[in-house]
């Protein structure tokens, strides 16, 4: 959502932007081109990969650039030790990049047989292979109903322990095969695959996704100067209403009891909706990019 991103985060000249997320780094390419000459980015990534790639992308902006291997949710501590206090705009494009999901040895897509691992930080300990075979049935099905709204969680995870016992769960097809065969056979051929959703819930766990949107949207508020805009571009529902409610609630004046006549809680609001309802993409752009299709972008501007 390249144009509805420069749309609400609107990028001037002379500002400070940081982008969370920054992946492949077209949209900080976009923001710095946008914002002139004197406009400075920092881009956070977990991913070591994706900040070599998005070095080279933004290598012709030169200085205007500083890159850091971080969680968004770490922003501040990032711009402490650069000694930047607050920024003029912020950009959260939210989950999986389509580099780690088209990179076999990442393990995040059962589309080709490789590693579970599904780690976007591949310093972290736990992989979704660990997961798999260590989680209790319980767990498992906590996971995948939870985090990937799925149906059958509770079949898929007797399925999946059952099967461990005899051999351990290594690779992305062993997995898929499994789930494909615990889901009753009318839902194998559905529009998407079926183990779609329970690759998602693996994801989100072992990157502990939503514990990182919840803290990471918070403090990002904190981390605007005031007029500064923060957009959010989320792809799953449980993101988008983590982002939603933050947002709503950030937006909120007084909240007393209605019936008290003069207000007690001295809550005022820190910013302004600028979309009252989740903007999608157009079709253009869903056309040649499926994968926009779950996009749901959110944007707030802080008070002063």
């Amino acid at each position: 959502m390249p144009d509805e991103v420069l749309a609400y985060l609107r990028p001037q000249p002379g500002q400070w932007y940081l982008d969370g997320t920054v992946g492949g780094g077209g949209h900080a390419r976009l923001i710095l081109e946008s914002s002139g000459p004197d406009s400075r980015l920092i881009g956070l990534d977990r991913d070591p990969e994706a900040l070599l790639r998005a070095g080279r992308v933004l290598a012709p902006f030169g200085t205007r650039v500083v890159l850091r291997q971080s969680n968004f949710s770490q922003a501040e501590s990032v711009l402490q030790d650069l000694q930047v206090a607050t920024v003029d705009g912020i950009l959260l494009d939210l989950g999986v990049s389509s580099f780690q999901l088209d990179t076999p040895e990442r393990g995040f897509s059962f589309r080709a047989d490789a590693p579970l691992d599904m780690r976007m930080d591949p310093t972290e300990e736990e992989t979704a292979r660990e997961a798999v075979n260590n989680s209790s049935e319980a767990e498992l099905k906590g996971i995948f109903r939870d985090l990937g709204e799925e149906r059958w969680a509770g079949r898929i995870a007797r399925r999946i322990v059952l099967s461990r016992r005899e051999v351990p769960i290594e690779t992305t097809g062993q997995l898929a095969d499994l789930v494909r065969e615990a889901v009753p056979a009318r839902e194998r051929h559905g529009r998407i695959h079926p183990a779609t959703r329970v690759f998602q819930a693996l994801r989100i766990y072992v990157n502990r996704e939503l514990d990182h949107v919840a803290a990471g949207v918070e403090k990002a508020i904190d981390l605007l100067q005031p007029e500064g805009r923060l957009v959010v571009i989320s792809f799953h529902s449980l993101e988008d209403r983590i982002v939603k409610r933050l947002f709503r609630g950030a937006a909120q004046g007084c909240i007393c009891p209605p019936r008290l006549p003069i207000c007690q809680c001295q809550h005022t609001a820190r910013v302004e909706l600028l979309t009252r309802r989740g903007i999608r993409p157009g079709e253009g752009e869903t056309d040649t990019n499926p994968r926009a299709r779950s996009a749901v972008l959110r944007a707030v501007r802080r008070l002063a």
